[in-house]
């Protein structure tokens, strides 16, 4: 039997519109939506349709504390009535969880929000503001959550006011218990999901959901084709790989040679010859065709890179009690300087009150013990500095080194944004000079950049040397800091001055051993007309990526210089 074509694919307001009216109709089963979009008038387009879900809306922050939650001690009553008092958590009555920033969550509210999720009574609506490809959402919400939109840099004209039709979408929860779901309807989804590259045996599940809400919403008494369909394009398309990363497909078993052709089929079988319901080729065709396939290589980019070692993107980070983000606060004492969490302090010690009153026969207000003592908490993220090594030899220097001046000034530009600090030195002659200490100011880099001087022989191990030596005082200073070699590898002065062509080879890959054994991390940018065995070595040396760029702008610098941080 043939198949009718699928349709065409939908624009991404109708994919809004479309996943806004399903969670509509089923938040619960559908556990909740994906938003990728900065904070603007069409993401508030978009968040004004939240007003149909029949939970009530929620609006909770990365930083928010079990207490909010899941419930605890009311401290204001439990100090004036004596008496331990029980607030209230958030996730004690069913309501839709409106996450904003949901890309900064940390993995311990992943966890608590995704165990609150597997209990069908919530919904969570995750705003993910990520600007990178690699500021996405923990796994385990993208796991749980159904849906995905992306509006990010779609036009306002392009858009409309989305109204759900309140009388249909009443009739469609009404009927969505009753609707029938045919018995091959999970297999193929499970079938489908697994030629996509999808692993998550949640993602068949939610499809299967989406697919009753469509039907619902349509009027229909059981799930269709074009319902199952409609619901693997929104619950598979962003979580399928592209397809050079797909599972191969395991082979079809041959049938046996001897089993004779007139064998009459099983009863279930003769059922299902000569038409498919399900086709599951239109299917995964469908989802690949739902959103375009730049974007399904962002998100899998964007997954790896998270995977990935050191590809963050953000400096390190580090625990301290002064500043930064908060944390739970913890148990300590008197006199360590660090600052109390009064709050913390109060609700610990409010339930042992009535006993300690009577223990102490004391007619006391608060009493207050030692083991009451809660500390503050902070994480910091460290500020990055990118520290450019630019061989300034030779006669082509003077461009290699207006090259480096304005991808120092491009970086330095956004360094605001990403709180980011420059640094600059050149090997020249018979040594290495820093021009530029590890700044932000633009002025200050125009200033010492202008009028820099080129020639001579090429130290690259003292230009290592002295990179080594700014690495380690950034970091001595709170800094996260990253090398970067601009040099065509013709080095021919060693450590000692001698204008020794093997010997300074050797000395550069003592200092690249030195640089690797300290953790600093490097990127080597071979500038050369043509590639230099001799950088591949010294990159391999460093534990560093290795990039050609023999005639590159600063523009292309920058990008590719951003590019190999994480950005």
């Amino acid at each position: 039997m043939t198949h009718p074509a699928a349709p065409e694919p939908l624009s991404p307001w109708e994919r809004a519109e479309a996943a806004l009216t399903l969670l509509a109709v089923d938040p619960v089963g559908l556990k909740g939506l994906w938003l990728r979009a900065r904070a603007c008038p069409l993401r508030d387009r978009v968040t004004a349709a939240l007003s149909a879900l029949p939970l009530p809306l929620r609006r909770i922050h990365p930083t928010i504390g079990d207490d909010a939650l899941f419930g605890g001690l009311d401290l204001a009553a439990t100090l004036s009535t004596g008496s331990p008092v029980v607030q209230k958590g958030i996730l004690d009555e069913p309501a839709a969880l409106v996450l904003a920033m949901a890309e900064r969550a940390t993995p311990g509210l992943a966890a608590r929000i995704g165990t609150a999720l597997d209990e069908p009574r919530h919904c969570l609506i995750a705003l993910d503001e990520g600007a990178e490809r690699d500021e996405l959402l923990p796994l385990g919400l993208v796991d749980r959550l159904g849906l995905f939109i992306d509006i990010d840099g779609l036009p306002w004209g392009d858009t409309r006011d989305i109204a759900i039709d309140p009388e249909r979408l009443a009739a469609a929860r009404a009927r969505l218990a009753g609707v029938k779901t045919p018995a091959r309807a999970g297999e193929t989804l499970a079938r489908v999901a697994a030629q996509c590259g999808i692993a998550s045996l949640r993602a068949p599940t939610l499809a299967l959901a989406a697919a009753r809400a469509q039907a619902a919403w349509e009027g229909h008494e059981a799930i269709t084709e074009d319902d199952l369909r409609r619901a693997a394009d929104l619950v598979f398309a962003h979580r399928a790989l592209p397809a050079s990363e797909e599972a191969p497909p395991e082979p079809e078993p041959e049938p046996p040679e001897d089993q004779p052709d007139d064998t009459p089929p099983p009863p279930e079988q003769e059922q299902q010859q000569g038409e498919e319901l399900f086709p599951e080729e239109m299917l995964v065709e469908a989802v690949r065709a739902a959103l375009p396939s730049d974007l399904l290589e962002q998100l899998a980019a964007g997954r790896a890179a998270r995977m990935a070692r050191g590809a963050t993107g953000t400096g390190s980070a580090k625990s301290g009690n002064r500043r930064g983000r908060p944390l739970p606060s913890r148990m300590g004492r008197l006199g360590t300087g660090a600052r109390i969490d009064l709050v913390g302090t109060l609700r610990a010690a409010a339930p042992w009150q009535p006993l300690r009153r009577r223990q102490q026969q004391s007619d006391a207000i608060l009493l207050v013990r030692p083991s009451d003592i809660r500390i503050k908490r902070f994480r910091e993220t460290s500020d990055r500095v990118l520290i450019f090594a630019v061989d300034a030899s030779g006669s082509s220097a003077m461009a290699r080194l207006s090259e480096a001046k304005g991808a120092v000034e491009l970086l330095l530009g956004q360094a605001y944004a990403r709180r980011d600090h420059v640094s600059l030195l050149a090997f020249r002659g018979r040594d290495a000079e820093l021009i530029l200490p590890p700044t932000r100011s633009l002025v200050q880099t125009k200033r010492r950049l202008a009028g820099l001087p080129g020639g001579g022989g090429t130290p690259l191990a003292h230009g290592l040397r002295l990179a080594l030596a700014v690495g380690l005082q950034a970091r001595a200073r709170g800094m996260t800091p990253t090398v970067a070699l601009l040099t065509d590898g013709r080095g021919n002065i060693a450590l000692d001055g001698s204008a020794n062509r093997a010997l300074a080879e050797e000395d550069a890959l003592k200092l690249a051993a030195s640089l690797r054994a300290s953790g600093l991390p490097a990127i080597v940018i071979d500038t050369a007309n043509r590639p230099q065995p001799s950088l591949a070595n010294l990159a391999r040396a460093l534990d560093a990526p290795y990039i050609a760029l023999p005639r590159a702008d600063a523009h292309r610098l920058s990008s590719v210089i951003g590019a190999a941080m994480g950005d």
